[in-house]
């Protein structure tokens, strides 16, 4: 069965975004940086690599914040994974949209849309990408795991991931180090 993952990078002080995010800059100043462990560069950059691989193999399906839709189609060029149905959560529906690489946009609520990404994510898992719709996901009691990407700089400013919201998080194994620090956890639910 499908669960609904945040796979996220995050500085040491908890931004997932540098300041100033804009359609020049979707990650704000600085926040490309936040995902430069993908490339496998760095100390252990193959650990890294191997740890990307993995994730990018068990994406079933994809959630994502209205925010995160506008400003990354231009870059990706589609869907966040190419093919994989993504589903925006937005209060401003439409038609879904046909990404260029493949996947398709579908545009509704938070709880359609999660309920939704788990029927077409079939076993693999779902994806969430935006720190406001991970917020929303928290909240409502349907985010199943929090998979953090720490990475070894201070933003300073940007956008905060858990920004005022509170849970109880169980590690699943331990630490993983590459050039960043892989942490997974399971979200305990009441």
């Amino acid at each position: 069965m499908s669960k609904i993952v945040l796979d996220v990078s995050m500085s040491l002080d908890g931004f997932t975004t540098g300041p100033n995010v804009r359609d020049e800059e979707p990650m704000g100043d600085g926040g490309e940086r936040l995902h430069e462990w993908h490339a496998g560069k760095g100390p252990d950059g193959e650990v890294d690599l191997a740890v990307s691989r993995e994730l990018n193999a068990t994406v079933g399906a994809a959630v994502i914040g209205r925010h995160t839709f506008d400003l990354g189609l231009r870059p990706w060029g589609g869907t966040p994974w190419p093919g994989v149905s993504t589903f925006v959560v937005t209060h401003r529906t439409r038609e879904d949209l046909l990404g260029d690489n493949g996947g398709t946009f579908t545009f509704e609520g938070l709880q359609a849309a999660a309920r939704h990404a788990k029927e077409a994510a079939g076993d693999k898992d779902v994806r969430v990408l935006g720190a406001e719709v991970a917020r929303e996901l928290l909240r409502a009691g349907l985010l199943d795991e929090v998979f953090i990407h720490l990475v070894p700089m201070l933003m300073g400013e940007g956008t905060r991931l858990f920004a005022g919201e509170r849970a109880e998080l169980i590690p699943v194994g331990g630490p993983v180090g590459g050039s960043v620090t892989h942490l997974r956890y399971r979200v305990s639910k009441p």
